[in-house]
């Protein structure tokens, strides 16, 4: 098990996509979740991933992910995501030394926008491109899982009115 430490910002200006250096979609679906841990299917580029995330607060998290072929991805999100679903395309964006990984949502989460940079280290600095806004590595409606069971499609006008910076 491997532990993922990460920062999250609203994307807030474009400028980004002229240096992104791929993109692809992915539709992932959250099958459990216990105390402290949630359990994912990822769909992207032909192949599954099943992964246990712990749910931490702040930026950083255990988590185990294998491979699984695609047919076993699919059955599981159909036969236990219930409709909980997040699809989005990744872009991939050096900056600074670093890959940023910039989420375009779809479906019932469109027009939300997130960069997320691994880092090796909690205490890591990170220096934000332009384009990058307001950090939400802590607040959880911008948890892929939290967009999965309550999409920004059902929030209220105030609710998606979040602050870009």
């Amino acid at each position: 098990m491997k532990e993922e430490i990460e920062r999250k910002y609203l994307v807030c200006a474009d400028g980004w996509q002229r240096l992104a250096v791929s993109a692809r979609p992915l539709r992932q679906g959250y099958l459990a979740e216990g105390p402290g841990v949630t359990v994912r299917v990822r769909l992207a580029a032909g192949e599954g991933r099943l992964t246990l995330k712990s749910r931490l607060p702040g930026p950083s998290r255990m988590e185990f992910e294998c491979a699984i072929p695609q047919a076993e991805a699919e059955a599981l999100l159909a036969a236990y995501a219930g409709g909980r679903l997040v699809e989005k395309v990744r872009h991939d964006v050096p900056w600074e030394g670093r890959l940023w990984e910039v989420d375009v949502f779809g479906g019932r989460n469109a027009g939300l926008v997130v960069a997320e940079v691994e880092l090796a280290s909690v205490r890591e600095p990170v220096h934000p491109p332009a384009w990058v806004g307001r950090e939400v590595t802590d607040d959880p409606r911008f948890y892929n899982q939290f967009l999965a069971e309550r999409p920004i499609d059902e929030w209220s006008p105030e609710e998606r009115s979040w602050p870009a910076r």
